[in-house]
């Protein structure tokens, strides 16, 4: 497999009915929704998935004793997860989603950190299958337990303490997915007890803006142009933040499609740094580079 993180929804349906290796190919549904959505991700997979699909239930699989919404777990927490979807080392992962904010890519992310290399996300998510008419179906997947080995690679994982330290140091640029106005603070966080405004210094690109209308994500050049206009020097490293830790790892996900790998994922992301009292906060838009 190549280095590249997509995969096309033609690829996929290839591998399903014939591998080329004869190695397993699973799919993932890693679909997940905003608080105050009253869509169920779980139930619609049970309702509809990509045959053979599993489901990756992000807030089951975060470390339980965190306050923030979806921690990473810890090695053994996830290697349960893992092996309960049937999934070992050597498989082939292609991650999907049906979800308004691009969920596939904090489970890719995850699966990264727990060092697993032949992960993918799906151009385009289920919307992009379905339209094309390719097969879905409310059959259950079953498989038999997996053998999972996490291997940790904390250098795509930033903490609080990283974050507040880079403040001093800057040897990272901080760019944050969340909306304009969330960034700004113009308006209110959705989750109680976090206050409104971003990390000093950081930058704003919306993940949005990152997608062509089908879905899948925007050709190289524009991703390139929109990286430039957010202020962002591809020649420097990058955390990438949001309001959970699931957005900021579409930008992680659109700058591995550039070659770009020094890019980490700030995991409490704004919930954490927002609600962290005496941590100091902008508002306003991002000033000039």
């Amino acid at each position: 497999m190549t280095p590249y993180p997509l995969v096309s929804t033609r690829w996929l349906a290839d591998q399903l009915t014939a591998p080329t290796d004869g190695r397993k190919v699973i799919p993932v549904d890693a679909s997940w929704h905003m608080p105050d959505s009253t869509r169920n991700a779980r139930a619609e997979y049970e309702s509809a998935h990509i045959p053979g699909a599993v489901f990756f239930d992000i807030d089951g699989t975060a470390h339980p004793a965190s306050p923030l919404p979806h921690t990473l777990p810890n090695a053994a927490q996830f290697t349960a997860s893992a092996n309960a979807l049937g999934i070992s080392n050597d498989d082939i992962l292609v991650i999907y989603d049906n979800s308004d904010v691009r969920s596939a890519a904090r489970a890719w992310w995850t699966f990264r950190v727990m060092g697993h290399k032949d992960v993918y996300v799906l151009d385009g998510g289920l919307g992009k299958w379905r339209l094309e008419g390719r097969p879905v179906t409310a059959e259950a997947t079953v498989c038999a337990k997996g053998n999972f080995k996490p291997r940790f690679v904390p250098d795509i994982c930033r903490s609080q303490d990283d974050v507040l330290m880079n403040l001093k140091s800057r040897r990272e640029q901080v760019l944050d997915a969340r909306a304009a106005a969330r960034f700004e603070g113009s308006v209110p966080e959705p989750r109680a007890g976090v206050a409104s405004g971003h990390i000093p210094g950081s930058r704003n690109l919306p993940f949005a803006t990152l997608f062509a209308a089908d879905g899948t994500l925007k050709d190289a050049e524009e991703l390139k142009a929109r990286i430039a206009a957010a202020g962002i020097d591809m020649a420097k490293p990058v955390i990438t933040t949001c309001g959970s830790g699931i957005t900021a790892c579409v930008l992680k996900l659109a700058f591995c499609t550039l070659g770009k790998e020094d890019v980490a994922v700030y995991d409490g992301s704004w919930t954490d740094w927002g609600s962290a009292p005496g941590l100091p906060i902008e508002t306003g838009p991002a000033c000039p580079a």
